[in-house]
């Protein structure tokens, strides 16, 4: 099955969307604003040694200087022997240049945490120019097969390189070409910002990593892939510039899309994005699914809703939760949701159903990049499964909690906020002795008042012996109300 992935560019924010037979299957965003620091690599400049703390304060060209502990000091944890770590002031002293890069952004009045201990990440490995080791992704479990794989790597690598790797999980399926590109790009950028560190001072940025546009390059790709289209022919350019030096592979599936309707719109990704915002998502049979995302966990309820064939309710609930489990797999991938997720499907008695909407998830999740672990159904019918946050999701990026109702995702009704004012009402005339009361309220709070709830009201001005006046603020949501004595 090809699949293709499009790339909406604007000043602001970079969009991709991965669309399979039609369906868009996942979506990143990237908002200029908001690009970390972390992964960037600077030449610093030491500025302060502070020994009594181990510390050092190291300009790399922001607003407040960054941080960089002993421990986090290659050189020192390096040294032969073990031990201690060699102090921090007899590595560094002021006015001193230093290769660091950053694995904290800064947050609040804090500075960046800085390591000199260098990373560069590929698609299928991590390029440790300083540590001649070769690693493995603990998510390669098999004994044999990562063994075979330290061993086909070390067997690209040129005899003269001192770096070491870490192999990433999806190395397992690389072949020995991609296996050499991904070894020749790393080896490149090194060499490209060693080479900076000789013919220019400091501070400076010698490395940033790649933008979304570029990892979808390096990273999104597959043979499955029939083309990637892009929408900004200035982008378009820089990544045909970058495609031709790091991953040339790519170039004859890299498209510049001129079309007259937007990108987006012409494959219906701005209305899936919208779909992906609601709680519900409708089957093709008639079933839906209710996407719950709170702070601890999220929940996905299925629901036969209009679906019902013409044999029996097993057969009904069955074939839903078959429907299901694709439709969860990819509401995973598109929402981007990560950690505890519990999948509540239709109860099911006959265990052979259970094995086979169990087999069918296993099935849909085997697309998914990121790591997932499923358990079984449990003693309540529930699913269990986790899986991994590698970045924000969807709806996180994209919104925030409600002001009106603060997240909880409702609002107390208006006749309930007309009773809370009756009763506000009612404590203020025991304490003030005002002429007149005049509620300020919403539209749909004051029409309560006059409709519905008038007689209460009139009561109520009759026992305090006040009158009592209504005036609607047009910017006050349901919850939001206010008594003015006058």
């Amino acid at each position: 099955m090809s699949e293709e992935i499009l790339v909406n560019i604007t000043p602001q924010e970079t969009r991709v969307a991965l669309v399979l037979q039609g369906a868009v299957q996942e979506l990143h965003i990237e908002r200029t604003l908001s690009r970390g620091l972390a992964g960037n690599i600077y030449l610093g400049k030491v500025v302060r040694v502070l020994p009594g703390m181990q510390s050092a304060f190291i300009d790399i060209g922001l607003e407040r200087a960054a941080f960089l502990h002993v421990a986090d000091i290659w050189e020192a944890r390096s040294r032969e022997g073990g031990g201690a770590p060699t102090p921090i002031e007899k590595l560094l002293y002021d006015g001193q240049s230093l290769m660091v890069q950053v694995v904290k952004d800064p947050i609040g009045t804090k500075g960046a945490r800085l390591s000199t201990q260098i990373s560069i990440a590929g698609r299928m490995l991590v390029y440790l120019p300083q540590d001649p080791h070769i690693g493995i992704s603990q998510r390669i479990e098999s004994e044999a097969g990562r063994e075979q794989l330290k061993q086909r790597v070390q067997q690209l690598l040129p005899p003269e390189e001192k770096g070491g790797f870490i192999i990433r999980t999806m190395a397992e399926e690389a072949s020995e070409a991609d296996l050499q590109m991904d070894i020749d790009y790393l080896r490149k950028t090194w060499s490209n910002l060693s080479a900076l560190t000789k013919t220019r001072p400091a501070p400076l940025l010698l490395y940033q990593d790649l933008s979304l546009a570029q990892r979808v390059l390096r990273d999104f790709v597959t043979d499955d892939t029939a083309g990637i289209r892009v929408d900004s022919r200035e982008n378009f350019l820089k990544l045909q510039q970058f495609a031709t030096t790091y991953t040339p592979s790519v170039l004859p599936r890299l498209e510049h899309y001129t079309g007259e309707r937007p990108l987006f719109e012409l494959y219906g990704v701005e209305e899936e994005i919208q779909r992906a915002l609601g709680r519900r998502v409708d089957l093709k049979s008639g079933g839906y699914l209710i996407v719950d995302q709170t702070e601890a966990m999220t929940t996905i309820d299925v629901n036969t809703g209009s679906y019902v064939t013409g044999r029996n309710f097993d057969d009904t609930i069955f074939k839903t939760n078959l429907e299901a489990a694709h439709a969860i797999a990819r509401q995973l991938r598109l929402r981007n949701l990560g950690g505890i997720i519990i999948l509540d499907f239709i109860d099911m008695d006959s265990a052979e159903h259970k094995n086979a909407v169990l087999a069918e998830l296993h099935k849909a999740l085997a697309r998914d990049r990121t790591k997932i672990s499923v358990s079984g159904f449990s003693a309540l019918g529930l699913v269990e499964m986790t899986r991994k946050r590698t970045r924000e999701s969807l709806a996180h990026i994209l919104c925030e909690p409600c002001p009106a109702c603060s997240g909880k995702g409702q609002v107390k009704t208006a006749r309930t906020i007309c009773y809370e004012i009756l009763r506000e009402l009612l404590r203020e005339a025991r304490q003030f002795n005002p002429r007149e009361f005049r509620i300020l309220a919403s539209q749909v709070v004051v029409d309560m008042f006059l409709e519905e709830e008038s007689q209460h009201l009139a009561m109520l001005g009759d026992f305090i012996g006040k009158p009592i006046s209504l005036q609607v603020e047009s910017q006050f949501h349901q919850e939001q109300y206010d008594i003015i004595l006058m």
